[in-house]
This record gives C-alpha cells, structure tokens and sequence, in this order.
C-alpha cells in the first residue's frame, strides 16, 4: 500500500498554535508540547539564575556568554527551541534583530519531562551534534540529576553525571561552582 505524501511542517504552522502550546520543528516534522510543569519551570529559571548571573552579565564570574531562555534557533530547516542556550560573545559578539537566531550556540540545555524527554534525547540531541553545538546538558528534574556532554566530531561524549545536592563546575561553565541543590523544587 503506498502511504500518502506527509506534509512538511512550515514556519507560519507555529503561528496556529494556542499560546499555551510551544511548536518546534525537527525534520519537517511539527512537534508540540504543553507549556512546563512546575518542577520543569523551577530547575529552567534556577539554572538560568546560576549560569546567567555569572556568564551571562559577569555577577561573580567571568562573563563573556548570550545566556537565553528558550531561543528559536533556525538550523537547517529545523526550528529548535532549547530550555536554554549559550552562545560566546567572541562567536557571536551582538544579538540579532530577528526574533529568532541562525547562529549555532555553543551551550544547550534541555530540561527533560515526561513529555518531552524523548523528543529530546531521540530527535534534538543529535541534531544539535550535527549542527556543531559544542556542550549540551540534559536536566532531569524528578530523577534530581544533571547529565553533561561534550560535542566529539558530531558524536555527544558523557562526560559526566551528577545527581540531588553535587556540586557543579561542568564545562563550558566550569570557572564558578555551585550547588545542583539549587535545582530542585524540595
């Protein structure tokens, strides 16, 4: 039986959406899922707090980093919206006037839930290898752990995983400490 032709998801499909529902597109596929749970809202803006302040505007760090909640990134006909991305400010030195970025970032986070963490383990993680980010962290918020990657030639590299109250020097932002504690919605 020959299966009709799928309809590659545009750019004007995410205009349709209700403003609860966040769209991604990945392979031409439309994605959605429901705005974050609360333990997923809480570990987001923590972690932004704690790589924000001393990367992003240099508060007790050294600064350097474009720290973003939830950037659009076009990258190869693919729309991907990260929890959080990092871009150096030598790579990338202003922001652009477009509400969405073309310019690969050099840090990904992805908070993963229920919902979305297959998405973002099977679908996301190796297309952003592919496009060239070079660290990617996937937080779990209810296994209370935090997996970091280093990009190898377009493969991700564990480097580590560390779990409830650890403390957090991990690369790229291994300059400042800080307690993973910080996280977690206990």
């Amino acid at each position: 039986m020959i299966q009709p032709a799928r309809k590659l998801a545009t750019y004007e499909d995410l205009f349709d959406l209700p403003e609860n529902i966040v769209g991604e597109i990945i392979n031409g596929r439309l994605i959605t899922q429901p705005r974050p749970a609360p333990r997923h809202a809480m570990a987001h803006s923590s972690l932004g707090v704690e790589i924000g302040g001393p990367f992003g505007i240099g508060k007790g760090g050294p600064g350097g980093w474009w720290i973003l909640d939830e950037p659009e990134l076009h990258i190869g006909g693919n729309i991907l919206v990260p929890d959080l991305a990092g871009w150096r400010r030598e790579r990338m030195p202003r922001l652009p006037d477009t509400a969405w970025f073309e310019t690969v970032p050099d840090w990904i986070c992805e908070i993963l839930s229920p919902s979305t963490a297959r998405d973002d383990r099977a679908e996301k993680m190796p297309l952003y290898a592919a496009m060239g980010v070079k660290h990617a962290w996937l937080v779990d918020p209810i296994l209370r752990t935090l997996e970091a990657y280093e990009n190898q030639q377009g493969r991700w590299l564990l480097l580590q995983t560390l779990a409830d109250d650890a403390k957090v020097a991990l690369a790229p932002f291994d300059a400042v400490e800080w307690g993973l504690e910080a996280l977690w919605a206990d």
